[in-house]
């Protein structure tokens, strides 16, 4: 589809959404989110179109420069690679979607996904990428805005431990790490705020039967328990599975967004804006194919 069409598709399909948010004076952050864009300059592969992922994030972000939003997160699998993978091209295609991403006009943030190390390590991506107010990018980290807490995690090691790198891992042996998971227990003893977290694979593994737990860390039940310890968790955001998914376990929303690679066309795009109300309340506001919720999840600890 040619770029102009495309954007002014989009353009007259936003024009006519009706935002439906709580009122300013409940609202204590507003932030947008973006998953699975596989970004490559190749031709289209079943239902995955790669080129088409640039001009949705055109979308995507205009939109949310024209919303103010507090910041924007990507939930991972930011880029892909050609049908012969090419470590030079890869980069190219990073820095291409790198370059639409900042044109953010606000605080803008990385989660890892598996393909973000496919003919690349976990190092060459976090060199080519910004998440501010960090003179280095990392694999994991947090950060506080207002009142809340925001913690971005990294699932992209093997079950020994091994981070992904170049392409060296099956994508369905996710695992996060004993030193993350004591980093994890810590920031959570540290910021006494209700938290929201971000990670690419699936953490909400037990709501699955057996056949979907390959979107999922092998220590996801122990990640939760960790989570539902804390007593403070609001809401877990997730990309990965393309298809999108939510649940509720112990307490914890977790929401999946639908992936932007699939399906042809601006119609087929995906991002949402989030609302989180002073009491724990979240509304999702999906645009195009991605889904809206509403839910409340007071973050409090467990007697």
């Amino acid at each position: 589809m040619d770029r102009k069409k495309f954007l002014l598709s989009s353009l007259t399909l936003i024009a006519g959404a009706k935002l439906s948010f709580p009122t300013p004076s409940a609202r204590i952050s507003r932030f947008g989110i973006v998953t699975d864009l596989h970004y490559a300059d190749r031709a289209s592969s079943g239902t995955r179109y790669y080129q088409q992922s640039l001009p949705k994030l055109t979308e995507c972000v205009e939109l949310m420069n024209e919303q103010k939003v507090d910041f924007l997160v990507e939930l991972g699998d930011f880029k892909d690679q050609n049908t012969q993978p090419d470590e030079k091209e890869t980069l190219h295609y990073l820095e291409t979607i790198e370059s639409e991403f900042g044109k953010f006009k606000g605080p803008r943030y990385h989660v890892l996904g598996n393909h973000d190390m496919d003919s690349i390590s976990k190092e060459q991506f976090l060199s080519k990428i910004t998440n501010t107010g960090f003179e280095e990018a990392k694999s994991y980290y947090s950060f506080n805005k207002g009142p809340l807490h925001f913690i971005i995690l990294d699932a992209n090691y093997t079950r020994e431990g091994k981070s992904y790198s170049k392409g060296n891992y099956d994508w369905k042996d996710s695992h996060i790490p004993d030193e993350q998971l004591n980093w994890l227990r810590d920031d959570l003893k540290k910021h006494k705020r209700p938290t929201v977290v971000f990670v690419h694979q699936q953490l909400d593994s037990s709501a699955f039967d057996a056949a979907h737990h390959i979107y999922c860390p092998d220590n996801a039940d122990e990640i939760r328990t960790i989570l539902e310890e804390a007593g403070t968790v609001l809401v877990v955001f997730q990309g990965h599975y393309h298809e999108g998914s939510f649940n509720t376990i112990n307490g914890i929303p977790y929401y999946t967004l639908k992936a932007v690679i699939e399906g042809d066309g601006a119609a087929n795009n995906s991002y949402a804006i989030v609302e989180i109300e002073q009491g724990g309340r979240t509304v999702i506001k999906g645009y195009r194919k991605a889904v809206s919720k509403d839910v409340f999840s007071p973050a409090r600890k467990r007697n």
